[in-house]
């Protein structure tokens, strides 16, 4: 008798562990018709698969990928970075690890309570030893605190479900704030206010009081607001400053070399307000050097008002510079000296430092000179104005200027430019972003600076004095801040040596590194798609600029000495070489005491801790006025190109305001994508779709958070396919513009925040987060005699 083929009904429903069973027997993930078919699951019986697939990811044993596919779970190493995110039913912290590649989500870890010591609390970054439970989650015993939970954060005050909240400006804090009742000091919805941590937990949250509210979080200038809180950026001067700015009077002409008579200009940009280097250059008459030129820089003469040790130096000292925003500017001295009595204005007298220089047909320095001076500036000019007298389009301002004041400075610099071509300095092509704003301080357009040849012109001019300043003071063995660069670490050009090789560019090993290496390399790239792609690794690959009184030269523009010393309006730093030049030159009394030398390399890593403060600020502000500008415009489509790859997914640049962005791996498609750290490509498994740096894309905006600055994108393609897909079922995605502050909860648990591991708790979404599969405890369960505790506040200043 033949054996009778059982049907369908015959055969027993998978139970969990044969289902495990079969997955985990595959060394990728599996989709869920591949499961049916093999236990030959059909009709209703796939709603009942469909509830022991959920069971088991959400008992942490298997990962849910994209496509409905599902995979074991991945594995923590035995000692990790974790996060804690949440408290548990029992009181217990809950963290994530702060790293995870894996598909799905991260496991739960559960920290031991056995420790002394106070609490981890919602947020703290913690070094633990980790071992799995065999559920699919893990346990952490803490071996020390990495950085804590912030103690003040910056936030917009929301209601949510009748409580308030807080939610952090910082896409790098990943927890929100709960604010108990009487504790929000008058904050209303959509207000931007700085919280302080009080210690409690409430819904799993930690909670803060509202230390202060600091404005409407919807306002045209709260981009540069926020910026300014977050960064801790000083505003208000105090009154003592105040009161010398304004008693302060005009130079006068005594002791001063009268400059009045040479048609010194300033050359600004059209939105420019303080005005603090002036030029002028002719040939040089002399005839042992035929070809070349004088020139003349002249700096406003701040040291003379800002006395060392007085409030004004107090007050700039603290600021180390200027911070600029499209819609204002936090200056490092009172605006009756930043934009009146300093600033070298037309047909005003006013003091200055200036120094002459003499320079050969090739460009190369032949001799300088200090003076302290008074001029009177010809003309205020702009960039585009020069430029177009120089391309022959004069206006009444240029006109009279041209052949003798305009055509001398660019013969000068048409030799300074063939010194600077000479060394091989890197000269990076990297259009900044300008942001236009209305009468009402919204913003009307983003748009790429041009750069000009009057920049350059300028750029070379401030150059060639500041390298003057710093061999002056070098020959007087003066305390000098010298502006030091030094050359990229091997580890840097490594890593620069893999990126230019994912888009065709070699960069041989073994030779010794010159800054004409990289020059050579952005030359290679000009005019090509990938250019911007190497213009901005290049400039990753570069150590960071500092201030320091021990010479180390400046790699990126060739030079074995630099100081600052053009801009002492805006940046301490020339103040100091100011200060050091009179004293060493003996032109008054108002330069360095007899200690500033002694303190300099404190004041070094000072300002340089300002400036990095600064540059932070200013883009951030930037971000967000880009995110604003393009909030209204969920569901469009851009012309784009990756600039970086990552396992979270594309990095993109728009190619018309130049707004970065990530397409999240979610967004790429329902194929399973591979990231390929060495070749920087992400590579589809199925589709064999490979994505380098440098290619052209096109994607639509998903996602624009104002008050963070972010923005989440998907390839264009992958939307419209999975949209033709979903248009049957109604099942459409939700692309809220989450410009509107109601809508911050979807902002915050993006899909972006999630994969980029940057920001947005999940425990954060819900009250006293826990899990169906924490491990059990052996015996009795001790008390926690911390369990409540927060940590001391800090004393270190804030």
């Amino acid at each position: 008798m033949p054996p009778v083929s059982k049907t369908p009904a015959d055969i027993p429903f998978p139970t969990k562990e044969q289902v495990l069973e079969f997955v985990r027997g595959h060394k990728g993930p599996v989709g869920k018709r591949e499961i049916a078919r093999a236990f030959n699951i059909r009709g209703a019986d796939r709603g009942r698969l469909n509830g022991l697939l959920r069971d088991l990811r959400d008992e942490g044993n298997l990962d849910k990928g994209r496509g409905k596919r599902f995979a074991k779970p991945g594995t923590l190493p035995s000692v990790g970075v974790i996060e804690v995110t949440g408290i548990d039913r029992d009181g217990d912290p809950v963290a994530r690890p702060v790293t995870w590649e894996s598909e799905g989500p991260p496991p739960a870890v559960f920290l031991s309570t056995e420790r002394k010591g106070p609490a981890p609390a919602v947020g703290d970054r913690i070094l633990a030893r980790l071992a799995p439970t065999g559920e699919g989650t893990y346990t952490a015993r803490v071996i020390k605190l990495i950085q804590a939970a912030p103690q003040r954060v910056l936030g917009i005050f929301q209601m949510v479900g009748g409580k308030g909240r807080v939610i952090p400006t910082n896409r790098r804090i990943r927890t929100e704030f709960a604010i108990p009742p009487g504790q929000e000091n008058g904050a209303s919805r959509g207000d931007l206010v700085e919280a302080q941590a009080i210690g409690g937990r409430s819904f799993g949250l930690p909670e803060a009081r509202i230390a202060e509210v600091i404005g409407d979080a919807s306002g045209p200038r709260a981009p540069s607001l926020i910026a300014i809180h977050s960064n801790d950026i000083p505003v208000d001067f105090s009154p003592d400053a105040l009161a010398d700015a304004q008693a302060a009077k005009p130079v006068s002409a005594d002791e001063r070399t009268d400059l009045r008579r040479i048609p010194l200009v300033t050359i600004d940009g059209a939105d420019a307000r303080d005005f603090d280097d002036a030029v002028w250059a002719e040939q040089d008459t002399d005839e042992k050097n035929k070809g070349g030129w004088h020139l003349l820089v002249a700096i406003a003469d701040v040291s003379w008002y800002v006395r060392a040790g007085k409030p004004l130096d107090n007050d700039a000292h603290e600021r180390g510079n200027s911070v600029y925003f499209p819609d204002r500017v936090v200056p490092m001295l009172p605006e009756a000296l930043s934009n009146g009595l300093c600033s070298l204005v037309p047909n005003e007298d006013r003091g200055c430092l200036a120094v002459h220089m003499w320079i050969d047909a090739d460009g190369n320095m032949k001799r300088h000179e200090f003076i302290r001076g008074i001029m009177r500036s010809a003309a205020r000019l702009t960039y585009e104005q020069v430029q177009a007298a120089r391309n022959g389009d004069t206006d009444d301002t240029t006109g009279p200027l041209l052949d003798n004041v305009i055509a001398p400075l660019y013969g000068a610099f048409e030799a300074l430019q063939t010194a600077r071509v000479r060394r091989g300095t890197i000269d990076l092509d990297l259009p900044e972003r300008k942001v236009k704003l209305d009468r009402k301080g919204n913003v009307a357009a983003i748009e790429p600076v041009e750069r000009l040849d009057s920049h350059r012109l300028i750029e070379e001019f401030m150059i060639s004095a500041n390298v003057a300043a710093a061999e002056a003071l070098e020959r007087k063995d003066a305390p000098c801040m010298f502006r030091v660069h030094d050359q990229p670490s091997p580890e840097k050009v490594e890593g620069l040596r893999e990126v230019l090789s994912s888009v065709g560019v070699k960069l041989a090993k073994g030779q010794v590194i010159k800054p004409e290496v990289f020059q050579r390399i952005v030359s290679q790239v000009i005019g090509k798609p990938e250019a911007r792609t190497v213009n901005m690794a290049v400039l990753r690959s570069q150590a960071q600029a500092e201030y320091s009184p021990a010479n180390l030269g400046h790699f990126g523009l060739a030079l074995r000495r630099y100081a600052h010393f053009t801009s002492p309006i805006r940046r301490y730093s020339d103040l100091l070489v100011h200060r050091s030049l009179i004293s060493a030159f003996g032109l008054g009394k108002d330069g360095l005491t007899p200690n500033d030398g002694d303190r300099f390399a404190e004041l070094g890593k000072h300002i340089s801790a300002t400036e990095r403060r600064a540059v932070d600020a200013e883009r951030e502000a930037i971000d967000r006025f880009t995110t604003i500008f393009l909030s209204d415009q969920i569901g469009a489509e851009f012309a784009g190109r990756i600039n970086g790859t990552h396992r979270a997914g594309l990095f993109v640049t728009l190619i018309e305001t130049g707004a970065d962005g990530l397409v999240p791996m979610s967004m790429m498609g329902d194929d399973r994508f591979d990231y390929d750290e060495q070749r920087q490509v992400i590579k589809g498994r199925s589709s064999g779709v490979t994505y380098h740096i440098g290619d052209p894309v096109k994607v639509t905006l998903e996602e624009a958070n104002v008050h963070t600055g972010s923005m989440a994108f998907s390839l264009s393609q992958v939307r419209r396919e999975r949209g033709t897909r979903q248009r049957g079922s109604g099942n459409t995605r939700n692309t809220g513009n989450t410009r509107s502050t109601g809508n911050t909860r979807n902002a915050r648990g993006s899909q972006v925040r999630s994969e980029v591991g940057s920001e947005g708790s999940q425990e954060a979404a819900t009250a006293k987060p826990q899990s169906p599969h924490k491990p059990r405890r052996k015996g009795p369960k001790k008390p926690n005699k911390n369990k409540g505790k927060r940590r001391a506040p800090s004393k270190t200043p804030r």
